[in-house]
């Protein structure tokens, strides 16, 4: 399955698409009130993606499992030194409301960070490739 994303920016306009496989939705992200660019950064969406991959396969491996979840939170954070920097002191926290006893919501985050996928893309350092597109 390839997933991808996609945004065109020119003054006063953010327009940002994604797709997985052959679905396609577009995110509102507003412009930059001043200069170019996106309001939200791409530190906050790298958190965002560590947030929204464990809170979506939490709700996968519960199901897998047989627990219901009734709530999830999922909060993450990293440290951005300087421009040019790579991220460090990645953490995210997790809490979940549900019926199931201790032991099994235990489980099920342990389960749950094994596989997400995000995550594990980031433990093993998989290489970024810029691809010359050329003038639009």
């Amino acid at each position: 399955m390839r997933i991808s994303a996609s945004l065109t920016h020119a003054p006063g306009q953010h327009q940002v698409v994604l797709r997985t496989g052959d679905a396609e939705h577009t995110l509102a992200v507003a412009a930059k009130a001043a200069g170019g660019g996106s309001a939200t950064n791409g530190g906050e969406f790298l958190m965002l993606a560590l947030a929204t991959c464990y809170c979506n396969d939490l709700y996968r491996e519960a199901a897998r499992l047989g627990v219901v979840l009734e709530r999830v939170e999922v909060q993450a954070e990293a440290e951005f030194a300087g421009i040019g920097l790579a991220a460090r002191d990645v953490r995210y926290r997790a809490r979940v409301q549900s019926p199931a006893p201790p032991d099994t919501i235990a489980r099920l985050l342990r389960e749950t960070d094994a596989v997400a996928e995000v995550h594990n893309t980031l433990r093993q350092g998989v290489p970024v490739q810029r691809i010359d597109g050329g003038p639009t």
